[in-house]
């Protein structure tokens, strides 16, 4: 019990409820006590001038010692809670009604005398307690035998031994009764009060741990919302939280936090079959052309000098041309891992767009004529600069003019265009192939991707264009496409511009 949230709240409780109580009986006796003192001192003021003037102490203005004999005797015997004292100007005890066994001083202070002569301080004003070396007393004073010729002083302890013992006594025997009764009622309602506030606070600290843990037994697939068992459900806005308490906001930053570790996990789930298939895909394409060099590889080499020089020749060509291909095929696996990885990333940079999509034109003119394609280009006047990795922007474009010149038969067209809109340069790439079928654009960018009709080209992995989307989404760019099957594509990257 002790070990649960609860039992240490409860413990916690207890132990300064009863700090609390000790310490209010500390100070209720002596703020008891200090009442006591001052109202006697206040109604007893003038006791001491009052025993010299109705015991006749002082005769012919001198002091009577027989009168204050009988005074200390009858006093002693009729009203033990004073004590009476003679104590000369130095404050030295002279005579006294007391136990002489008892008295432990022989001079007693006489600044607080003085002060309360003069009432100087307010009461209760205490004073020497003859009968203790550091006690302290109200008491009552006058100068005799008169405060004209003053010879030394009556001074009276208001509360005796006597009087004290009786007093601890009925004070001990009221106080722990009544008051006592009292502290306890009040401790152990308050105990009662805490105990079901903690029950409260602790049930829905309960409620959110068996969430927790039912959302980890399930595997972080299936949360039970926090929010679901609470009353009052307008109560919480999607977002943030209205008039709830630290608990609830705990609750919600649960909730919040199994939807999206729940939608991370299916993520993963779905990365995770991509994985699968990307691995399946790529043991294809690798194993196709690794087959074709390693076929012919062992055919020259089984064969021998059986095969003429055209066709050992004709063999190595091929094998290396696989091998190209296969090479090929690796670093483009490679520059889309590190893509993914980023572990490479854009180095942008204003330039001059169409100069760079000049020079890559102008690399792809031979090509174009071997093809027996017309590739043209239209810049226009004031281009702006844009913003972004040349030599990656450069990848992506040699990547969409390939695509291109595979995608358009002898005597087509490919019309490369730039223009400015919208705070973006764009290049466009537009041929008069096949085109592209409604189905395919929405897979065209994923790896491996091939359209049914260029499932048979195994010059083609599927890795280009998944490639050039990396690239340009690295560089805050974009790439679209937009085609209709038998008339064309048009395929667009787009690039900020450079900051002025």
């Amino acid at each position: 019990m002790i070990r649960t949230l609860y039992g240490k709240l409860a413990l916690g409780l207890a132990v300064v409820l009863l700090a609390v109580g000790g310490i209010y009986t500390i100070i209720s006796q002596m703020t008891l006590r200090h009442h006591l003192d001052e109202v006697n001192q206040q109604l007893n003021r003038g006791l001491a001038e009052n025993l010299v003037a109705d015991r006749n102490l002082v005769r012919e203005g001198k002091l009577n010692n027989e009168a204050l004999k009988e005074t200390f005797d009858l006093y002693m015997s009729i009203n033990p809670s004073i004590e009476i004292y003679v104590l000369d100007l130095d404050g030295k005890i002279i005579s006294y009604s007391a136990d002489p066994k008892k008295i432990k001083r022989n001079r007693v202070d006489l600044i607080p005398i003085k002060s309360f002569l003069t009432m100087e301080e307010p009461y209760p004003l205490l004073g020497d307690d003859p009968r203790s070396h550091d006690r302290q007393k109200a008491f009552s004073v006058t100068p005799i035998p008169s405060k004209s010729n003053p010879e030394g002083y009556l001074y009276v302890v208001l509360r005796g031994e006597q009087y004290e013992t009786a007093e601890q006594l009925a004070v001990g025997s009221y106080f722990f009764r009544f008051s006592g009764l009292a502290m306890a009622v009040s401790l152990g309602v308050g105990l009662l009060a805490g105990l079901l506030v903690f029950h409260f606070i602790v049930g829905r600290l309960r409620r959110l741990s068996s969430v927790m843990q039912q959302f980890e037994e399930s595997h972080f697939s299936s949360p039970i919302r926090y929010r679901e068992g609470l009353e009052g459900p307008a109560r919480y806005q999607k977002g943030r939280e209205s008039a709830t308490d630290e608990i609830d906001q705990l609750g919600i930053r649960f909730d919040q936090m199994a939807e999206r570790i729940g939608d991370q996990i299916e993520q993963l789930r779905g990365q995770d079959a991509l994985r699968r298939e990307l691995v399946a895909q790529v043991s294809h394409d690798l194993r196709t052309p690794l087959a074709a060099i390693l076929g012919y590889l062992e055919s020259i080499q089984i064969k021998g000098d059986s095969l003429s020089p055209e066709q050992r020749q004709e063999f190595i060509s091929i094998a290396l041309r696989q091998g190209r291909h296969l090479s090929g095929l690796v670093d483009e696996l490679f520059e889309l891992a590190s893509l993914d990885a980023k572990e490479r990333q854009p180095v942008c940079e204003p330039f001059a767009p169409g100069e760079l999509v000049n020079d890559v034109v102008l690399k792809h003119q031979l090509q174009a004529q071997e093809k027996d394609i017309d590739l043209k280009l239209q810049v226009p006047e004031d281009l702006s600069f844009a913003f972004g990795d040349i030599e990656l922007t450069e990848r992506v474009l040699d990547n969409l003019l390939d695509n291109a010149f595979s995608a358009t038969d002898a005597g087509g067209k490919v019309d490369v265009c730039l223009s400015e809109r919208n705070g973006h340069i764009e290049v466009a790439v537009e041929d008069t192939g096949h085109g592209i079928s409604p189905a395919d654009k929405t897979n065209i960018f994923k790896p491996f991707f091939r359209s049914e009709s260029r499932k048979s080209d195994k010059k083609h992995a599927g890795l280009g264009l998944a490639l050039a989307s990396r690239i340009m989404e690295l560089q805050n760019g974009d790439l679209t496409v937009e085609s209709e099957p038998g008339q064309g594509a048009r395929f667009a990257l787009s690039l900020p511009k450079a900051p002025q």
